[in-house]
């Protein structure tokens, strides 16, 4: 027989050794939690970082001396030939421009955004350049609440000016293309020359390089990535990043 000693210890080992493991099992679930909280938090302070890189190149690089002067002298030239209706819209699209450029500071906004961002910036080309420019958006209705990294679209639209249209005398063809593939959002950007973009990142304005690891932090349990397409006629690049609903993002956030 047991001794009453040995019969309490036992008794007291029964009802500890589960309060034990539960007490275990719980500290090694705070402390997973916070891993994780840790890796979010390093993540997000990552992907704010190279935010903040795009919006320096933005502010510094991608808003260009010769842009902003070509666009002034052809607001000029509006003005001069008392084209007025034109004028006024050309001064409130820049404005729009302007300010959608500077105010932009979230490390994801939605593909409508984005899209209306393009939009005054071809309007604004399209003032600069006439008749040599003719650019064609379509866009899958059931993309547009997705979610994107800011400036994707509008960088590879200004680089396909900057390294092409600019460059080169005739017609400039621009086609810009965003469907949802499965569980998947493509970004097409194609232009009618072989030069667009350059691969160096320094001379690419942005770059892929940077787009390409803004959409890893992003998303990063999923597959992303960015390619560039060049011919002897026409550069495409494609985009391709989860179908995030912006909602959906955000929830997600809080319940991490």
């Amino acid at each position: 027989m047991l001794a009453i000693e040995t019969f309490s210890i036992y008794i007291m080992f029964c009802v500890l050794a589960p309060l034990l493991g539960a007490f275990t099992l719980l500290f090694l679930f705070i402390f997973e939690k916070r891993i994780n909280l840790l890796e979010k938090q390093t993540r997000e302070i990552a992907l704010e970082r190279e935010l903040q890189k795009a919006l320096y190149n933005q502010l510094n690089q991608e808003i260009q001396p010769h842009f902003f002067f070509n666009t002034l002298n052809s607001i000029l030239g509006l003005a001069r030939l008392d084209r007025k209706d034109e004028l006024i819209r050309s001064i409130e699209t820049l404005s729009k421009l302007l300010k959608f450029k500077y105010q932009t500071n979230n490390t994801f906004i939605t593909l409508e955004d984005e899209l209306t961002y393009i939009n005054y910036y071809l309007e604004i080309q399209k003032t600069r350049f006439r008749d040599r420019l003719h650019y064609e958006i379509s866009t899958d209705p059931n993309v547009t609440k997705a979610i994107i990294i800011p400036f994707l679209i509008q960088t590879l639209v200004e680089n396909a000016f900057k390294h092409s249209f600019e460059k080169h005398i005739g017609e400039a063809l621009l086609k810009v293309k965003v469907i949802k593939k499965e569980y998947e959002v493509h970004v097409i950007v194609w232009n009618n020359t072989s030069d667009a973009l350059e691969k160096d990142p320094q001379k690419g304005g942005l770059g892929l390089d940077n787009i390409a690891k803004r959409l890893e932090l992003l998303f990063p349990n999923n597959e992303t990535f960015v390619q560039l397409t060049n011919s002897h006629n026409s550069t495409t690049v494609l985009a391709v990043f989860p179908f995030v609903i912006k909602s959906e993002k955000l929830e997600g956030e809080k319940t991490k």
